[in-house]
């Protein structure tokens, strides 16, 4: 395969996510492409035309799927992945249903996404993934998430979670479990 034929577009609003995912991916032999809102990432396929894209379902300034929608217009055959913190059921089958090849939740490892993008779905489910997160890591990492999206305030933090600010306090204190391999870093 061609390096243009490899032409990847990120777009996601959490920027370090996007920027280690990008750096997996190019290791990986893609050629990537940023972009951080539905306005950007437009901007940019319409400038240099991708293969490939990983699309957040939720976006600063506006909704993945109109991403989904107008890439699919400039490349009816491009292979596109949504990958989101908020799955649902309408959500992954309208994303089918407007041409994406596969729904992940975050956080996925780059090579589950690799995988997404090059390989063609024929019958039944695709294997489990060789490392599974722990009920405990995948709750730190949601509380995480959340506490970065409400500029880490407590208080925000734990009303949006319908927790006790002090066991809010205690969870954050604590490290990560560490049983899962995220996305490299360099």
């Amino acid at each position: 395969m061609t390096e243009t034929a490899k032409q990847l577009l990120i777009v996601d609003d959490d920027a370090p996510l996007r920027n280690r995912l990008a750096r997996a991916m190019e290791r990986k032999g893609f050629a990537v492409i940023t972009a951080e809102s539905v306005k950007d990432a437009i901007s940019a396929a319409e400038k240099t035309p991708p293969n490939y894209a990983v699309v957040d379902l939720r976006l600063t300034d506006g909704y993945g799927l109109v991403v989904v929608e107008a890439l699919r217009k400039l490349n009816p055959t491009m292979r596109i992945v949504i990958l989101t913190a908020y799955g649902n059921i309408a959500s992954a089958v309208t994303s089918m249903k407007l041409g994406a090849v596969d729904y992940l939740a975050k956080p996925s490892d780059a090579d589950v996404i690799e995988n997404a993008l090059l390989t063609e779905k024929t019958e039944g489910l695709p294997p489990p993934p060789e490392q599974l997160m722990s009920a405990e890591r995948v709750r730190w990492e949601h509380i995480a998430r959340v506490f970065e999206q409400c500029e880490r305030n407590i208080s925000e933090t734990a009303r949006r979670l319908n927790m006790h600010r002090r066991t809010l306090q205690r969870i954050l204190a604590k490290h990560a479990p560490r049983e899962h391999i995220d996305i490299e870093d360099d």
